[in-house]
Protein backbone atom coordinates (compact mmCIF):
# COMPACT_ATOMS: atom_id res chain seq x y z
CA UNK A 1 0.00 0.00 0.00
CA UNK A 2 2.81 2.41 0.87
CA UNK A 3 4.55 1.57 -2.41
CA UNK A 4 1.32 2.32 -4.30
CA UNK A 5 0.93 5.73 -2.57
CA UNK A 6 4.56 6.54 -3.32
CA UNK A 7 4.11 5.75 -7.01
CA UNK A 8 0.85 7.72 -7.10
CA UNK A 9 2.53 10.79 -5.61
CA UNK A 10 5.41 10.46 -8.07
CA UNK A 11 3.04 10.17 -11.05
CA UNK A 12 0.96 13.09 -9.76
CA UNK A 13 4.11 15.20 -9.49
CA UNK A 14 5.19 14.23 -13.03
CA UNK A 15 1.75 15.15 -14.43
CA UNK A 16 1.87 18.55 -12.74
CA UNK A 17 5.37 19.14 -14.10
CA UNK A 18 4.33 18.17 -17.64
CA UNK A 19 1.25 20.38 -17.39
CA UNK A 20 3.42 23.31 -16.31
CA UNK A 21 6.02 22.67 -19.03
CA UNK A 22 3.41 22.67 -21.78
CA UNK A 23 1.30 25.48 -20.37
CA UNK A 24 0.71 28.57 -22.50
CA UNK A 25 2.69 30.83 -20.15
CA UNK A 26 5.79 28.63 -20.22
CA UNK A 27 5.66 28.22 -24.00
CA UNK A 28 5.39 31.98 -24.52
CA UNK A 29 8.24 32.60 -22.07
CA UNK A 30 10.38 30.02 -23.89
CA UNK A 31 9.76 31.63 -27.28
CA UNK A 32 10.57 35.08 -25.88
CA UNK A 33 13.80 33.68 -24.44
CA UNK A 34 14.75 32.35 -27.88
CA UNK A 35 14.17 35.81 -29.40
CA UNK A 36 16.39 37.41 -26.75
CA UNK A 37 19.14 34.81 -27.27
CA UNK A 38 19.04 35.39 -31.04
CA UNK A 39 19.41 39.13 -30.41
CA UNK A 40 22.38 38.56 -28.09
CA UNK A 41 23.95 36.14 -30.57
CA UNK A 42 23.76 38.79 -33.27
CA UNK A 43 25.45 41.30 -30.97
CA UNK A 44 28.23 38.85 -30.12
CA UNK A 45 28.75 37.96 -33.77
CA UNK A 46 29.11 41.57 -34.89
CA UNK A 47 31.39 42.33 -31.93
CA UNK A 48 34.06 40.30 -33.73
CA UNK A 49 34.31 43.18 -36.16
CA UNK A 50 35.36 45.44 -33.31
CA UNK A 51 36.36 48.67 -35.03
CA UNK A 52 33.45 48.64 -37.47
CA UNK A 53 31.19 47.75 -34.58
CA UNK A 54 32.38 50.66 -32.42
CA UNK A 55 32.02 53.30 -35.15
CA UNK A 56 28.68 52.00 -36.36
CA UNK A 57 27.40 51.65 -32.81
CA UNK A 58 28.41 55.23 -31.96
CA UNK A 59 26.67 56.57 -35.05
CA UNK A 60 23.52 54.57 -34.37
CA UNK A 61 23.52 55.71 -30.73
CA UNK A 62 23.72 59.35 -31.81
CA UNK A 63 20.91 58.95 -34.34
CA UNK A 64 18.75 57.07 -31.84
CA UNK A 65 19.22 59.69 -29.10
CA UNK A 66 18.31 62.44 -31.60
CA UNK A 67 15.15 60.52 -32.44
CA UNK A 68 14.29 60.13 -28.76
CA UNK A 69 14.71 63.86 -28.13
CA UNK A 70 12.46 64.77 -31.07
CA UNK A 71 9.55 62.55 -29.99
CA UNK A 72 6.47 63.86 -28.22
CA UNK A 73 6.87 61.29 -25.46
CA UNK A 74 6.79 62.07 -21.77
CA UNK A 75 10.15 63.53 -20.59
CA UNK A 76 10.50 60.60 -18.20
CA UNK A 77 10.48 58.22 -21.14
CA UNK A 78 13.06 60.28 -22.97
CA UNK A 79 15.50 60.30 -20.05
CA UNK A 80 15.08 56.59 -19.34
CA UNK A 81 15.55 55.48 -22.92
CA UNK A 82 18.47 57.83 -23.50
CA UNK A 83 20.27 56.22 -20.56
CA UNK A 84 19.47 52.70 -21.78
CA UNK A 85 20.62 53.43 -25.34
CA UNK A 86 23.89 55.05 -24.23
CA UNK A 87 24.74 52.44 -21.62
CA UNK A 88 23.94 49.29 -23.58
CA UNK A 89 24.77 49.79 -27.25
CA UNK A 90 23.53 48.31 -29.53
CA UNK A 91 21.20 46.20 -27.39
CA UNK A 92 19.67 49.39 -26.00
CA UNK A 93 18.81 50.54 -29.52
CA UNK A 94 17.12 47.24 -30.29
CA UNK A 95 15.20 47.40 -27.02
CA UNK A 96 14.17 50.99 -27.75
CA UNK A 97 12.64 50.16 -31.10
CA UNK A 98 11.03 47.02 -29.68
CA UNK A 99 9.57 48.44 -26.47
CA UNK A 100 9.76 52.23 -26.34
CA UNK A 101 6.56 53.24 -28.06
CA UNK A 102 3.80 54.30 -25.70
CA UNK A 103 1.33 53.98 -28.55
CA UNK A 104 0.03 51.10 -30.61
CA UNK A 105 1.69 49.86 -33.77
CA UNK A 106 0.65 51.66 -36.96
CA UNK A 107 -1.40 48.68 -38.12
CA UNK A 108 -3.25 48.34 -34.82
CA UNK A 109 -3.54 52.11 -34.49
CA UNK A 110 -5.30 52.26 -37.85
CA UNK A 111 -7.72 49.58 -36.75
CA UNK A 112 -8.43 51.08 -33.34
CA UNK A 113 -8.84 54.63 -34.62
CA UNK A 114 -12.32 53.50 -35.59
CA UNK A 115 -13.21 53.52 -31.89
CA UNK A 116 -12.59 57.26 -31.68
CA UNK A 117 -14.60 57.86 -34.87
CA UNK A 118 -17.61 55.90 -33.64
CA UNK A 119 -17.42 57.46 -30.16
CA UNK A 120 -17.58 60.94 -31.68
CA UNK A 121 -20.52 59.99 -33.90
CA UNK A 122 -22.49 58.52 -30.98
CA UNK A 123 -21.61 61.24 -28.46
CA UNK A 124 -24.57 62.91 -26.73
CA UNK A 125 -24.76 66.67 -27.06
CA UNK A 126 -24.95 67.81 -23.45
CA UNK A 127 -23.40 71.23 -23.95
CA UNK A 128 -26.28 72.77 -22.01
CA UNK A 129 -25.09 71.01 -18.85
CA UNK A 130 -21.61 72.56 -19.19
CA UNK A 131 -23.19 75.95 -19.90
CA UNK A 132 -25.33 75.72 -16.75
CA UNK A 133 -22.30 74.56 -14.79
CA UNK A 134 -20.29 77.54 -16.04
CA UNK A 135 -22.82 79.87 -14.40
CA UNK A 136 -22.51 77.98 -11.11
CA UNK A 137 -18.84 76.98 -10.91
CA UNK A 138 -16.40 77.96 -13.64
CA UNK A 139 -13.71 75.63 -12.30
CA UNK A 140 -16.01 72.64 -12.50
CA UNK A 141 -17.18 73.71 -15.97
CA UNK A 142 -13.57 73.85 -17.14
CA UNK A 143 -12.88 70.31 -15.94
CA UNK A 144 -16.10 68.99 -17.46
CA UNK A 145 -15.43 70.69 -20.79
CA UNK A 146 -11.95 69.14 -20.97
CA UNK A 147 -13.34 65.61 -20.50
CA UNK A 148 -16.08 66.26 -23.03
CA UNK A 149 -13.72 67.68 -25.65
CA UNK A 150 -10.73 65.36 -25.28
CA UNK A 151 -12.31 62.07 -24.20
CA UNK A 152 -15.56 62.64 -26.15
CA UNK A 153 -17.46 61.76 -22.98
CA UNK A 154 -20.18 64.29 -22.08
CA UNK A 155 -21.55 65.08 -18.60
CA UNK A 156 -24.91 63.79 -17.39
CA UNK A 157 -27.53 64.79 -14.86
CA UNK A 158 -30.45 62.63 -13.70
CA UNK A 159 -28.07 59.95 -12.47
CA UNK A 160 -28.01 58.37 -9.03
CA UNK A 161 -24.61 57.33 -7.70
CA UNK A 162 -23.97 54.51 -5.22
CA UNK A 163 -20.49 54.21 -3.74
CA UNK A 164 -19.17 50.76 -2.84
CA UNK A 165 -16.27 50.96 -0.35
CA UNK A 166 -15.39 47.25 -0.63
CA UNK A 167 -15.29 44.51 -3.22
CA UNK A 168 -17.82 42.55 -1.21
CA UNK A 169 -20.37 45.39 -1.39
CA UNK A 170 -19.73 45.84 -5.11
CA UNK A 171 -20.10 42.14 -5.92
CA UNK A 172 -23.47 41.74 -4.21
CA UNK A 173 -24.76 44.82 -6.06
CA UNK A 174 -23.33 43.48 -9.32
CA UNK A 175 -25.11 40.15 -8.90
CA UNK A 176 -28.39 41.93 -8.14
CA UNK A 177 -28.03 44.09 -11.24
CA UNK A 178 -27.21 41.10 -13.45
CA UNK A 179 -30.16 39.19 -11.98
CA UNK A 180 -32.48 42.07 -12.94
CA UNK A 181 -31.29 42.19 -16.58
CA UNK A 182 -33.97 41.90 -19.24
CA UNK A 183 -32.20 42.99 -22.43
CA UNK A 184 -28.41 42.90 -22.17
CA UNK A 185 -25.39 42.52 -19.89
CA UNK A 186 -22.01 43.90 -20.99
CA UNK A 187 -18.85 43.11 -19.01
CA UNK A 188 -15.30 44.31 -19.72
CA UNK A 189 -12.49 43.51 -17.27
CA UNK A 190 -8.70 43.42 -17.20
CA UNK A 191 -8.71 40.25 -15.09
CA UNK A 192 -11.16 37.39 -14.96
CA UNK A 193 -9.86 34.64 -12.68
CA UNK A 194 -11.15 31.19 -11.89
CA UNK A 195 -12.70 30.98 -8.43
CA UNK A 196 -15.78 31.70 -6.38
CA UNK A 197 -16.38 35.22 -7.73
CA UNK A 198 -16.24 34.19 -11.38
CA UNK A 199 -18.07 30.93 -10.62
CA UNK A 200 -21.11 32.68 -9.16
CA UNK A 201 -21.14 35.34 -11.86
CA UNK A 202 -20.64 32.81 -14.65
CA UNK A 203 -23.56 30.68 -13.44
CA UNK A 204 -25.82 33.73 -13.44
CA UNK A 205 -24.64 34.82 -16.89
CA UNK A 206 -25.42 31.34 -18.30
CA UNK A 207 -28.90 31.51 -16.83
CA UNK A 208 -29.52 34.93 -18.32
CA UNK A 209 -28.19 33.86 -21.74
CA UNK A 210 -30.59 30.90 -21.74
CA UNK A 211 -33.41 33.34 -20.99
CA UNK A 212 -32.58 35.32 -24.15
CA UNK A 213 -30.57 38.17 -22.59
CA UNK A 214 -27.72 39.46 -24.79
CA UNK A 215 -24.64 38.65 -22.66
CA UNK A 216 -21.19 39.82 -23.80
CA UNK A 217 -17.81 39.53 -22.12
CA UNK A 218 -14.46 41.19 -22.93
CA UNK A 219 -11.33 40.43 -20.96
CA UNK A 220 -7.66 41.24 -21.41
CA UNK A 221 -5.51 38.28 -22.35
CA UNK A 222 -2.38 39.38 -20.50
CA UNK A 223 -4.31 40.24 -17.33
CA UNK A 224 -5.98 36.82 -17.26
CA UNK A 225 -3.30 34.65 -18.86
CA UNK A 226 -2.31 32.84 -15.64
CA UNK A 227 -5.74 33.04 -14.03
CA UNK A 228 -8.17 31.75 -16.64
CA UNK A 229 -8.29 28.71 -18.92
CA UNK A 230 -7.58 29.70 -22.53
CA UNK A 231 -10.63 27.62 -23.59
CA UNK A 232 -13.01 29.94 -21.72
CA UNK A 233 -14.07 31.96 -24.81
CA UNK A 234 -15.07 28.75 -26.59
CA UNK A 235 -16.92 27.53 -23.49
CA UNK A 236 -18.79 30.81 -23.09
CA UNK A 237 -19.83 30.89 -26.75
CA UNK A 238 -21.16 27.34 -26.45
CA UNK A 239 -23.34 28.61 -23.60
CA UNK A 240 -24.77 31.47 -25.65
CA UNK A 241 -22.47 34.09 -24.12
CA UNK A 242 -20.58 36.24 -26.62
CA UNK A 243 -16.92 36.71 -25.77
CA UNK A 244 -13.85 38.50 -27.07
CA UNK A 245 -10.28 38.45 -25.77
CA UNK A 246 -8.54 41.80 -26.01
CA UNK A 247 -5.13 41.79 -27.71
CA UNK A 248 -4.11 38.12 -27.35
CA UNK A 249 -0.61 37.95 -25.93
CA UNK A 250 1.96 36.54 -28.35
CA UNK A 251 5.67 35.77 -27.85
CA UNK A 252 6.99 38.69 -29.89
CA UNK A 253 9.29 41.49 -28.72
CA UNK A 254 6.85 44.23 -29.64
CA UNK A 255 5.86 47.38 -27.76
CA UNK A 256 2.22 46.94 -28.77
CA UNK A 257 2.04 44.16 -26.17
CA UNK A 258 2.27 46.97 -23.58
CA UNK A 259 -1.15 48.33 -24.53
CA UNK A 260 -3.70 46.45 -22.43
CA UNK A 261 -7.41 46.84 -21.72
CA UNK A 262 -7.26 47.82 -18.04
CA UNK A 263 -10.88 49.01 -17.91
CA UNK A 264 -13.48 47.64 -15.49
CA UNK A 265 -17.00 48.07 -16.86
CA UNK A 266 -20.34 46.37 -16.33
CA UNK A 267 -23.54 47.73 -17.88
CA UNK A 268 -27.03 46.28 -17.50
CA UNK A 269 -29.90 47.32 -19.80
CA UNK A 270 -28.40 50.76 -20.38
CA UNK A 271 -29.40 52.34 -17.09
CA UNK A 272 -27.18 50.54 -14.53
CA UNK A 273 -23.38 50.73 -14.77
CA UNK A 274 -20.38 49.89 -12.59
CA UNK A 275 -16.72 50.87 -12.71
CA UNK A 276 -13.81 51.15 -10.30
CA UNK A 277 -10.72 49.19 -9.41
CA UNK A 278 -12.32 45.79 -8.89
CA UNK A 279 -11.61 42.90 -11.26
CA UNK A 280 -13.29 39.49 -11.25
CA UNK A 281 -11.08 37.51 -8.87
CA UNK A 282 -11.42 36.10 -5.37
CA UNK A 283 -8.85 38.41 -3.76
CA UNK A 284 -11.03 41.40 -4.68
CA UNK A 285 -13.80 40.13 -2.40
CA UNK A 286 -11.39 38.74 0.22
CA UNK A 287 -12.21 35.09 -0.38
CA UNK A 288 -8.45 34.65 -0.73
CA UNK A 289 -5.78 36.76 0.99
CA UNK A 290 -2.57 36.76 -1.05
CA UNK A 291 -1.59 40.21 0.28
CA UNK A 292 -3.59 40.62 3.45
CA UNK A 293 -6.96 42.39 3.42
CA UNK A 294 -7.79 43.73 -0.05
CA UNK A 295 -9.21 47.27 0.05
CA UNK A 296 -10.88 48.42 -3.16
CA UNK A 297 -13.86 50.45 -4.29
CA UNK A 298 -16.37 50.96 -7.10
CA UNK A 299 -19.05 53.39 -8.21
CA UNK A 300 -22.50 52.36 -9.39
CA UNK A 301 -24.57 54.59 -11.69
CA UNK A 302 -28.34 54.48 -12.14
CA UNK A 303 -29.84 56.66 -14.85
CA UNK A 304 -28.70 58.58 -17.89
CA UNK A 305 -24.98 58.48 -17.09
CA UNK A 306 -24.88 54.70 -17.56
CA UNK A 307 -25.48 55.16 -21.29
CA UNK A 308 -21.97 56.56 -21.70
CA UNK A 309 -20.50 53.23 -20.62
CA UNK A 310 -22.78 51.41 -23.09
CA UNK A 311 -21.19 53.42 -25.90
CA UNK A 312 -17.65 52.84 -24.58
CA UNK A 313 -18.23 49.10 -24.39
CA UNK A 314 -19.90 48.80 -27.78
CA UNK A 315 -17.22 50.73 -29.64
CA UNK A 316 -14.59 48.41 -28.19
CA UNK A 317 -16.78 45.41 -29.02
CA UNK A 318 -17.25 46.50 -32.64
CA UNK A 319 -13.51 46.85 -33.06
CA UNK A 320 -12.87 43.37 -31.65
CA UNK A 321 -15.71 41.94 -33.75
CA UNK A 322 -14.84 43.52 -37.11
CA UNK A 323 -11.34 44.95 -36.80
CA UNK A 324 -10.33 47.53 -39.38
CA UNK A 325 -13.57 47.05 -41.34
CA UNK A 326 -15.57 48.52 -38.45
CA UNK A 327 -14.90 52.05 -39.73
CA UNK A 328 -16.61 51.09 -43.00
CA UNK A 329 -19.77 49.85 -41.30
CA UNK A 330 -22.88 51.92 -40.84
CA UNK A 331 -23.23 51.57 -37.09
CA UNK A 332 -26.19 52.50 -34.94
CA UNK A 333 -26.52 51.74 -31.26
CA UNK A 334 -30.08 53.02 -31.00
CA UNK A 335 -31.38 49.50 -30.35
CA UNK A 336 -29.46 49.51 -27.07
CA UNK A 337 -31.07 52.69 -25.81
CA UNK A 338 -32.82 52.02 -22.49
CA UNK A 339 -36.50 52.55 -21.95
CA UNK A 340 -37.48 55.98 -20.58
CA UNK A 341 -35.45 56.39 -17.41
CA UNK A 342 -36.97 57.32 -14.09
CA UNK A 343 -36.30 60.79 -12.78
CA UNK A 344 -33.84 60.79 -9.89
CA UNK A 345 -33.88 63.37 -7.15
CA UNK A 346 -30.10 63.35 -6.66
CA UNK A 347 -28.40 66.55 -7.68
CA UNK A 348 -24.94 66.76 -9.12
CA UNK A 349 -23.19 65.79 -12.32
CA UNK A 350 -21.50 62.57 -13.37
CA UNK A 351 -19.13 62.26 -16.30
CA UNK A 352 -17.92 58.77 -17.19
CA UNK A 353 -14.71 58.91 -19.20
CA UNK A 354 -12.26 56.64 -20.95
CA UNK A 355 -8.59 57.10 -21.78
CA UNK A 356 -6.70 55.40 -24.60
CA UNK A 357 -3.10 55.18 -25.86
CA UNK A 358 -4.31 56.14 -29.35
CA UNK A 359 -2.91 59.65 -29.05
CA UNK A 360 -0.63 61.78 -26.92
CA UNK A 361 -3.46 63.05 -24.73
CA UNK A 362 -3.18 61.54 -21.22
CA UNK A 363 -6.79 62.21 -20.22
CA UNK A 364 -6.59 60.29 -16.94
CA UNK A 365 -3.51 62.18 -15.77
CA UNK A 366 -4.88 65.56 -16.84
CA UNK A 367 -8.10 65.00 -14.91
CA UNK A 368 -6.00 64.35 -11.82
CA UNK A 369 -3.80 67.39 -12.51
CA UNK A 370 -6.81 69.67 -12.91
CA UNK A 371 -8.09 68.59 -9.51
CA UNK A 372 -4.69 69.37 -7.97
CA UNK A 373 -4.32 72.74 -9.69
CA UNK A 374 -7.91 73.79 -8.94
CA UNK A 375 -8.09 72.67 -5.30
CA UNK A 376 -8.86 75.23 -2.61
CA UNK A 377 -8.82 73.08 0.53
CA UNK A 378 -7.70 69.48 0.07
CA UNK A 379 -6.97 66.64 -2.34
CA UNK A 380 -7.05 63.12 -0.91
CA UNK A 381 -5.76 60.28 -3.07
CA UNK A 382 -5.75 56.49 -2.96
CA UNK A 383 -3.55 54.54 -5.37
CA UNK A 384 -1.97 51.08 -5.30
CA UNK A 385 1.12 52.31 -7.16
CA UNK A 386 2.91 55.65 -6.93
CA UNK A 387 5.20 55.81 -9.97
CA UNK A 388 4.82 59.36 -11.21
CA UNK A 389 6.40 61.61 -13.80
CA UNK A 390 7.96 64.98 -13.00
CA UNK A 391 4.79 66.88 -13.91
CA UNK A 392 2.64 64.95 -11.44
CA UNK A 393 5.34 65.12 -8.79
CA UNK A 394 5.59 68.90 -9.10
CA UNK A 395 1.81 69.28 -9.05
CA UNK A 396 1.56 67.30 -5.80
CA UNK A 397 4.44 69.19 -4.21
CA UNK A 398 3.24 72.61 -5.36
CA UNK A 399 -0.27 71.98 -4.05
CA UNK A 400 1.08 70.95 -0.65
CA UNK A 401 3.44 73.96 -0.53
CA UNK A 402 0.46 76.20 -1.30
CA UNK A 403 -1.34 75.03 1.84
CA UNK A 404 -3.54 72.39 0.21
CA UNK A 405 -4.04 69.30 2.39
CA UNK A 406 -2.60 66.65 0.05
CA UNK A 407 -2.84 63.07 1.30
CA UNK A 408 -1.83 59.92 -0.53
CA UNK A 409 -2.87 56.48 0.69
CA UNK A 410 -0.90 53.47 -0.60
CA UNK A 411 -0.70 49.77 0.30
CA UNK A 412 1.04 48.57 3.43
CA UNK A 413 1.51 45.08 1.99
CA UNK A 414 2.62 45.13 -1.66
CA UNK A 415 1.58 42.80 -4.47
CA UNK A 416 4.85 43.50 -6.34
CA UNK A 417 7.97 44.19 -4.26
CA UNK A 418 9.86 46.00 -7.00
CA UNK A 419 6.94 48.35 -7.62
CA UNK A 420 6.62 48.89 -3.87
CA UNK A 421 10.29 49.93 -3.65
CA UNK A 422 9.74 52.30 -6.57
CA UNK A 423 6.76 53.81 -4.76
CA UNK A 424 8.90 54.38 -1.67
CA UNK A 425 11.53 56.16 -3.76
CA UNK A 426 9.13 59.11 -4.14
CA UNK A 427 8.31 59.42 -0.43
CA UNK A 428 11.08 61.77 0.66
CA UNK A 429 10.55 64.48 -1.95
CA UNK A 430 6.79 64.45 -1.39
CA UNK A 431 7.04 64.49 2.40
CA UNK A 432 9.53 67.35 2.38
CA UNK A 433 7.01 69.39 0.38
CA UNK A 434 4.25 68.74 2.92
CA UNK A 435 2.41 65.88 1.26
CA UNK A 436 1.07 63.39 3.82
CA UNK A 437 1.53 59.70 3.01
CA UNK A 438 -0.33 56.82 4.65
CA UNK A 439 0.20 53.08 4.28
CA UNK A 440 -2.79 50.75 4.64
CA UNK A 441 -1.39 48.31 7.17
CA UNK A 442 -4.03 45.49 6.97
CA UNK A 443 -3.02 44.63 3.43
CA UNK A 444 -3.17 45.75 -0.17
CA UNK A 445 -5.02 48.92 -1.18
CA UNK A 446 -6.14 48.75 -4.82
CA UNK A 447 -8.60 51.68 -4.99
CA UNK A 448 -7.90 54.53 -7.43
CA UNK A 449 -9.61 57.63 -6.09
CA UNK A 450 -9.16 61.41 -6.09
CA UNK A 451 -11.29 63.46 -3.67
CA UNK A 452 -11.25 67.25 -3.68
CA UNK A 453 -12.84 70.06 -1.61
CA UNK A 454 -16.07 68.15 -0.77
CA UNK A 455 -17.15 68.85 -4.36
CA UNK A 456 -15.24 66.58 -6.72
CA UNK A 457 -14.33 62.91 -6.81
CA UNK A 458 -13.10 60.37 -9.33
CA UNK A 459 -13.39 56.60 -9.03
CA UNK A 460 -12.03 54.35 -11.73
CA UNK A 461 -9.25 52.11 -13.02
CA UNK A 462 -6.49 54.73 -13.48
CA UNK A 463 -3.44 54.11 -11.27
CA UNK A 464 -0.78 56.73 -10.61
CA UNK A 465 1.80 54.93 -12.72
CA UNK A 466 3.16 55.19 -16.25
CA UNK A 467 1.27 52.16 -17.54
CA UNK A 468 -2.15 53.44 -16.53
CA UNK A 469 -1.43 57.02 -17.54
CA UNK A 470 0.21 56.35 -20.91
CA UNK A 471 -0.07 52.74 -22.08
CA UNK A 472 -3.43 51.26 -21.11
CA UNK A 473 -7.07 51.67 -22.02
CA UNK A 474 -8.63 53.05 -18.84
CA UNK A 475 -11.92 54.40 -17.51
CA UNK A 476 -13.48 56.21 -14.57
CA UNK A 477 -16.22 58.55 -13.42
CA UNK A 478 -15.69 62.23 -12.62
CA UNK A 479 -18.32 63.49 -10.18
CA UNK A 480 -19.34 66.96 -9.08
CA UNK A 481 -21.74 67.62 -6.22
CA UNK A 482 -23.10 64.07 -5.98
CA UNK A 483 -24.05 62.40 -2.71
CA UNK A 484 -21.31 59.82 -3.21
CA UNK A 485 -18.61 62.49 -2.77
CA UNK A 486 -19.45 62.64 0.94
CA UNK A 487 -19.53 58.83 1.15
CA UNK A 488 -16.07 58.63 -0.43
CA UNK A 489 -14.77 61.13 2.11
CA UNK A 490 -16.24 59.17 5.03
CA UNK A 491 -14.70 55.98 3.68
CA UNK A 492 -11.31 57.70 3.38
CA UNK A 493 -11.50 58.87 7.01
CA UNK A 494 -12.46 55.36 8.20
CA UNK A 495 -9.67 53.78 6.19
CA UNK A 496 -7.10 56.21 7.61
CA UNK A 497 -7.74 54.65 11.02
CA UNK A 498 -6.16 51.47 9.63
CA UNK A 499 -3.14 53.30 8.22
CA UNK A 500 0.33 54.21 9.39
CA UNK A 501 1.42 57.75 8.60
CA UNK A 502 4.88 57.89 7.04
CA UNK A 503 7.44 60.39 8.35
CA UNK A 504 10.76 61.63 7.02
CA UNK A 505 12.51 59.32 9.49
CA UNK A 506 10.88 56.32 7.78
CA UNK A 507 12.66 57.29 4.55
CA UNK A 508 16.11 56.75 6.02
CA UNK A 509 17.69 53.63 4.59
CA UNK A 510 21.02 52.10 3.72
CA UNK A 511 23.21 53.29 0.87
CA UNK A 512 22.61 50.20 -1.28
CA UNK A 513 18.83 50.38 -0.92
CA UNK A 514 18.93 54.10 -1.68
CA UNK A 515 20.94 53.37 -4.82
CA UNK A 516 18.51 50.59 -5.76
CA UNK A 517 15.53 52.91 -5.40
CA UNK A 518 17.26 55.60 -7.45
CA UNK A 519 17.82 53.13 -10.28
CA UNK A 520 14.19 52.00 -10.07
CA UNK A 521 13.01 55.59 -10.30
CA UNK A 522 15.09 56.13 -13.43
CA UNK A 523 13.62 52.96 -14.95
CA UNK A 524 10.09 53.80 -13.73
CA UNK A 525 8.65 54.38 -17.24
CA UNK A 526 9.50 50.77 -18.10
CA UNK A 527 7.91 49.22 -14.99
Amino acid sequence: MKEYKKRYRLWSWIRKLLKLMFSRVVIIAFLLLIEILVLLAAVIYFSNYFYIFVYLSTLLNLLCVCKIIRTDDNPGYKITWTIVVLMFPPVGIALYFAFSRNRLSQRTLKKMSSIAVISEQMMDDNADIIADLREKDRGAARQSAYISNMAMCPPYKNTETVYHPTGESFFEALLQAVESAERYIFLEYFIIAEGEMWGRLHALLKEKARAGVDVRVIYDDFGSITRLNYRVPKILRSEGIKCHVFHPFVPVLDASQNNRDHRKICVVDGYIAFTGGINIGDEYINVTHPHGHWKDNAIELHGEGAWSFVLRFLTMWEYLEYGVSVSKKELSFDQYKPDPILRYSEEGIVQPYTDTPLDNEPVGENIYLQLLYGASDYVWITTPYLIIDEQMKQALCTAAKSGIDVRIMVPGIPDKKTIYETTKSYYKALLESGVKIYEYTPGFLHAKTFLCDDKYATVGSVNLDFRSLYLHFECGVWMYGTSSVKEIKNDYIRTMECCRQISIKDCKTGLLRELYRSILQILAPML
